[in-house]
């Protein structure tokens, strides 16, 4: 898994006999310029077609060469595995114009890895209607589930999404916004570091209300599910246009932060209404100045890590691919159309034998 985030590539080696096992976990971090690469090809440029095709083949070599590192950590020989899940980078994600753009090159990293590859998990979803996103839900349904426990299960990465498993109802899903993409763009630009180590300088200042109100206010907060978003919408440049220069770089990462907790604790009161639990998985999961902010947006709930269910918080959206694969593999379907609005389950994915 290589999320919006772009901070590496999360690998894991699961063991789907049964229960979802977790047996092994890499991440291979992207280089300065893979990530630069990345970002540069999010916009409209000279050449771009070619660019992304040169950068899809590099990220096959980057998933192969993170695949070998995990396998030879675990001992494992590649003949036994069945299936390498692949989501790939996105760089556009246009499900309203009826596309969703992963770079990857599967047939590429079934070469490199003599493994076969499910990859293009989005595209079968938005021709049947749908976002094509998130798709960690009917992952999060057909695991953690609780018979009579009403919870909700949270993951902030780039963009921060829900999956509500009332037990009394369908299980439904939705990405509610930024979730560490902003906060992450905002203190790189500002501070030379990639991201805010447990909040601390979110933390170190105030929130400016007004500004806050102001994000809080983009269409896509009061929209109803289904919905998915990325990079195209929210950015440094959508930021931008609501800054009027004079903010202090401390007081716009308070509301920054401010902006994912409050954008998520209304879309849990508003749309996963008795909500008990919260378990919480990305990388914010890690932020404790995050967490303390949801924790008093939504004192009825309990908030905790995924790690107390038994996939750790870095590890679960790669586990839920590897799980989507299987179900691909087997001829299953891999989404709710509760969840993305497709018009019915289908099949995802592209395979790509080894």
């Amino acid at each position: 898994m290589s999320g919006t985030s772009l901070d590496g590539i999360d690998v894991v080696l699961v063991d789907l006999a049964a229960t979802p096992t977790l047996l092994a976990s890499h991440f291979q971090p992207y280089s300065p310029e893979r990530v630069a690469t990345l970002l540069d090809l999010h916009v409209p440029g000279q050449d771009e077609l070619h660019r992304a095709q040169l950068t899809a083949n590099q990220l096959a070599e980057d998933y192969a060469n993170a695949t070998h590192a995990l396998l030879q950590k675990a001992a494992i020989d590649p003949q036994n595995i069945c299936a390498i899940g692949c989501h790939g980078q996105t760089v556009r994600h246009h499900p309203e114009q009826g596309y969703s753009l992963q770079l990857n090159n599967g047939a590429l990293l079934a070469e490199l890895s003599g493994i076969t590859v499910v990859g293009d998990f989005r595209a079968r979803d938005i021709a049947a209607g749908g976002q094509g996103a998130p798709l960690v839900p009917a992952f999060h349904d057909q695991v953690m589930r609780h018979s009579t426990i009403h919870r909700a299960i949270l993951n902030i990465g780039g963009i921060a999404n829900l999956t509500n498993l009332d037990p009394k109802l369908t299980t439904t899903g939705f990405d509610t916004g930024p979730g560490n993409l902003l906060m992450d763009a905002w203190i790189t630009k500002h501070g030379g570091v990639s991201y805010d180590a447990d909040g601390a300088w979110a933390a170190s200042a105030e929130v400016i209300p007004a500004l806050l109100q102001a994000l809080l206010a983009d269409p896509y907060f009061a929209a109803k599910p289904p919905k998915s978003t990325g990079r195209d919408h929210f950015n440094l440049a959508w930021l931008g246009k609501h800054l009027h220069g004079t903010e202090s770089p401390a007081e716009v990462q308070a509301t920054l932060l401010a902006l994912t907790a409050d954008s998520i604790a209304e879309a849990v009161r508003r749309d996963c209404a008795g909500t008990e639990e919260i378990y919480v998985c990305g990388g914010g999961a890690h932020n404790d100045a995050l967490l303390a902010r949801l924790r008093t947006a939504l004192p009825q709930c309990r908030i905790d890590s995924t790690d107390g269910l038994s996939i750790g918080a870095d590890w679960m959206e790669a586990v839920a691919f590897a799980w989507l694969a299987r179900q691909t593999l087997r001829r299953l379907p891999g989404n709710l159309p509760a969840v993305t609005g497709a018009r019915h389950p289908c099949i995802l994915g592209a395979i790509y034998p080894a």
